[in-house]
């Protein structure tokens, strides 16, 4: 492995009230493990710096939790703000992916990921899925199996709303690992890609 081919992987995010950090911090871990870069930004105290960092990543993965059936607020100001590198499409073919966390267990989180996927369309980005089967439907399965609530198109998670961020369920933040893994293995080929073609 080559460091030509060592992609660039940012977290962009907004955490309420820190359980969506610790589901962040997942993606994070899983990322690197793979030997990416990754970068943590949080949505809510972005700076030129960051920005600058999001330009320059290979994939942006979306995270927030869902408030009443959508991102959280602080999350739609920075979609919004977005707009300066649509302009100039900025993003334009980097991969994207998402995930979210509520306190119920589906919670509407599917409409959140997929406002990820329209933000990352509108930017001509490439979505990379969960890439899992569902977990936990089945009398063999359990709430420790990886996508223990079924989601597809980015990682979901679920934490009871009156328990803290160590509450946040562990096959929940393998998901999101998992979820982190895939991105950064599939920036990889990508990355790899573009210099055979160019080569």
């Amino acid at each position: 492995m080559t460091t030509t081919h060592t992609p660039v992987v940012s977290i962009a995010y907004h955490s309420g009230y820190g359980h969506t950090a610790v589901i962040a911090e997942a993606v994070r871990a899983g990322a690197a493990d793979t030997g990416a870069t990754v970068h943590l930004i949080k949505v809510d105290e972005i700076d030129d710096a960051q920005w600058e960092l999001l330009d320059g990543s290979d994939a942006i993965v979306f995270g927030s939790p869902t408030y009443m059936g959508t991102a959280s607020g602080a999350f739609h100001v920075f979609a919004e703000a977005t707009s300066k590198r649509w302009f100039g499409d900025a993003w334009q073919d980097k991969l994207a992916a998402g995930f979210s966390n509520s306190g119920s267990k589906s919670g509407d989180k599917s409409h959140t990921l997929s406002y990820f996927q329209t933000l990352a369309a509108q930017h001509g980005m490439h979505w990379v899925n969960l890439g899992l089967k569902p977990g936990w439907n089945s009398t063999t399965g359990s709430e420790h199996d990886l996508n223990r609530l079924g989601f597809f198109s980015g990682a979901g998670a679920q934490t009871n709303a009156d328990e803290g961020p160590d509450a946040v369920h562990k096959a929940d933040i393998a998901t999101a690992e998992h979820l982190g893994r895939r991105v950064a293995e599939t920036a990889r080929v990508l990355r790899a890609g573009r210099a055979a073609v160019a080569a």
